[in-house]
């Protein structure tokens, strides 16, 4: 490429600081203080990989003008600031074709902050119990009649782990259809904006999760470090049941246009984004977050070295689903389901196919750009004329290579 094509060459603004910069020039103090784990490895890895020559691209070129411009892949990593809006509005696209004309609730159960070293000690378990435990609560709810329901419920659960201030915040949100699908096949629907009693549901929550995680104590599969003695996971269990856990519900969405786009909020959030970040000075940052109660946006300052054990803290297990449907929304019957209640509402039983979106229609609907028009004469389209390699030489294992390794050498 000439020196006058890389002067067309048009770039695309970034936000001032980005977790990656945080990373890149950190992340060899953070190895010094904490090890850094396979997992924390390919996601650190992934994050500073990420819209880079490490991942590949291509080139485009205005069929107008001239002008050239280079696009670099994406990590896809899912702990990725910068990867989640175009799965994020894939998933919504797709779950389209599934809303049902009723009223929608959002439903969150939320864990005690004193299961929080035990469940960083044993994520998948413990996450895994979460989601048990919430499923058997809202479908045991939904099939007693004395709710006023008396059949299947279905739901979406999602879990984040994080608050505001990137501290473990354990909770599932949930997207619950207002109603139940008989077993003849009919729809009953909730009345009076009422799902169920919020202080019944925390008693149930509470005590589900904590018979299965005793189950899980009794097959020795976690990692108690502070609770290897049955006294000390007794006293634990004792504290736990003595206090309210906090089930929350929203009040519900009266229009399926609207649910979606609520409920976007919460579907690909990673611990934070990029646009939180304020500041990256003197091995300090400085973050955005809201407070809840008073609802005011306020900034946190923490060493470099504590925002990224804070953000690495929010991982998860490889494999592990986040997002996931229970009831008669579960996978397997889902789609058989949702025509059984449409047909019983009037509507017609068949789903809408016509969701897939192409990348180009996606990022107008987020961004209102038209990323195939030039950005230079704002008259000819962006082609592809050229795909970039991989990078053959990763400087990357430089960054985050092993302390001791750097030292031996």
């Amino acid at each position: 490429m000439s020196q006058t094509d890389n002067e067309n060459i048009a770039s695309i603004k970034k936000p001032s600081f980005e977790v990656a910069d945080i990373l890149r020039e950190y992340i060899g103090q953070y190895q010094e203080a904490f090890p850094l784990f396979p997992e924390h490895y390919k996601i650190v890895h992934n994050l500073l990989s990420c819209r880079t020559a490490e991942l590949g691209g291509h080139i485009e070129k205005c069929d107008h003008c001239g002008t050239e411009r280079i696009s670099y892949n994406s990590c896809r990593n899912r702990h990725c600031p910068k990867c989640q809006n175009m799965p994020r509005e894939k998933w919504l696209n797709a779950r389209k074709a599934e809303l049902l004309p009723v009223s929608y609730y959002h439903n969150v159960f939320t864990l005690p902050h004193d299961l929080n070293s035990v469940i960083l000690s044993n994520k998948k378990i413990m996450l895994n119990i979460l989601f048990k435990a919430v499923s058997q609560t809202l479908l045991e709810f939904g099939k007693n009649p004395k709710n006023r329901l008396g059949g299947k419920l279905g739901f979406i659960a999602i879990l984040h782990t994080w608050d505001q201030q990137l501290n473990a915040h354990f909770h599932l949100h949930c997207l619950i259809p207002g109603g139940v699908l008989k077993t003849d096949g009919s729809w009953h629907s909730t009345k009076k904006a009422y799902l169920f009693n919020v202080k019944a549901m925390s008693k149930v929550f509470r005590g589900k999760f904590l018979d299965l995680m005793t189950k899980a104590y009794r097959k020795k599969g976690m990692l108690f470090a502070s609770f290897g003695n049955p006294n000390q996971f007794r006293k634990l269990k004792e504290s736990l049941y003595s206090k309210n856990w906090v089930v929350y519900i929203q009040k519900p969405i009266k229009h399926p246009e609207y649910v979606l786009e609520y409920f976007g909020r919460y579907t690909h959030r990673v611990a934070i984004s990029n646009h939180r970040i304020i500041s990256l000075n003197d091995g300090k940052v400085t973050f955005k977050y809201k407070n809840r109660k008073t609802n005011q946006t306020l900034s946190c300052k923490i060493t470099a070295v504590e925002f990224i054990a804070r953000f690495l803290l929010h991982s998860l297990p490889i494999g592990f689903m986040r997002i996931r449907h229970f009831g008669f929304l579960s996978n397997r019957q889902k789609a058989e389901n949702i025509k059984k209640i449409r047909a019983f509402l009037g509507q017609s039983a068949e789903l809408d196919k016509d969701t897939e979106k192409s990348i180009e229609e996606m990022m107008f609907k987020l961004t209102g750009i038209d990323i195939t028009l030039c950005p230079c004469c704002k008259k000819g389209k962006m082609r592809v004329v050229a795909e970039l390699p991989k990078g053959t030489r990763s400087v990357l294992p430089e960054i985050i290579w092993p302390s001791i390794l750097h030292k031996a050498a």
